[in-house]
């Protein structure tokens, strides 16, 4: 009995955790196929969190920097005035964007979706 009591609280503990799903905390993470499509067929804004330097050395067309450490109520409202919009996130490697997302999405932005880093980007970047 005494080694079931550990496994048993091992297991709730995990299974606590299931619920904290990317939509559970207000965005949604596509890949980065989708993210190009939706590129292609909607006006989005292509956020990328990625520090300055970063950004100066590629970025994918038409993406507007704001870097994850720099996010708040303010700084995201210069970049993103209308709440509704459709946010795609991405960073280097798809850590920072996940908590950009997140971010955003507790900032009241509605349609955050996070696609991953650029270092795995198929398509064009530009300089």
């Amino acid at each position: 009995m005494k080694r079931i009591l550990p496994i048993v609280l091992c297991s709730l503990l995990l299974l606590s955790g299931c619920g904290n799903s990317a939509e559970d905390r207000g965005y949604t993470m596509i890949d980065q196929e989708e993210a190009k499509r939706m590129m292609d067929t909607q006006t989005v804004v292509i956020l990328d969190v990625r520090e300055q330097y970063e950004f100066d050395e590629g970025h994918i067309a038409g993406a507007v920097l704001l870097p994850s450490t720099n996010i708040n109520e303010e700084t995201a409202a210069e970049v993103i005035p209308d709440k509704d919009s459709v946010v795609l996130v991405y960073c280097r490697t798809g850590i920072r964007s996940l908590y950009a997302a997140a971010t955003l999405a507790g900032l009241g932005y509605t349609n955050v979706y996070e696609f991953g880093g650029i270092v795995t980007w198929p398509y064009e970047t530009e300089s």
